[in-house]
């Protein structure tokens, strides 16, 4: 082999490698863990029929771009400007990798069709239960889905902390939406 054949090969598997690189952003792009509801965007007021002042029931959404590997998705929802430190308002796990969205209302129950699975919120029930802040300036409600790498070994009405407990370790991503509400 000669120099300059040499150097033809050095100059095209670089040239390889930069095309391949300039493809990499857009797969990252292409996969990145988005939380969405056509409901309320991120930042945006949640709407009263999302709250107790309304029919307080859950809200669509829907998630996209969770990576390989996925076998459950888990999702809590916080008030961290609670009057009284940050606030539970659902825990539902165990929701099977083939679902990326819940429908409006959600049905209060340990169990759902899906296999999915319900905890209990800090207003001591089962499911979603909407924002219901005192009087005053706006809160914020976090709502952050986790996608893993097993399905939790935690039976139906479990709290908070035992889901996140049974989660470590086995999160690959999580993505939130945070809406704002004040009454």
């Amino acid at each position: 082999m000669t120099i300059i054949s040499a150097a033809i090969i050095i100059v095209l598997a670089a040239s390889a490698i930069y095309l391949t690189s300039l493809q990499q952003p857009e797969e990252i792009i292409a996969r990145k863990f988005s939380l969405t509801s056509p409901a309320f965007g991120d930042h945006e007021r949640i709407p009263d029929k999302y709250t107790c002042e309304g029919a307080d029931i859950s809200p669509p959404l829907r998630w996209e771009g969770y990576p390989e590997g996925t076998v459950s998705f888990a999702l809590i929802v916080e008030d961290p400007d609670a009057p009284m430190g940050t606030f539970t308002h659902w825990v539902i796990y165990n929701i099977p990798a083939n679902v990326n969205e819940l429908e409006e209302g959600v049905p209060q129950v340990e169990k759902l069709p899906s296999g999915a699975l319900q905890g209990v919120n800090d207003f001591n029930r089962i499911g979603y239960g909407g924002p219901c802040p005192p009087p005053g300036k706006p809160h914020r409600y976090v709502f952050k889905i986790y996608a893993l790498d097993v399905v939790l070994d935690v039976g139906p009405g479990a709290s908070k902390e035992e889901v996140l407990k049974a989660m470590g370790g086995h999160i690959l991503a999580e993505a939130t939406l945070t809406g704002i509400y004040s009454r």
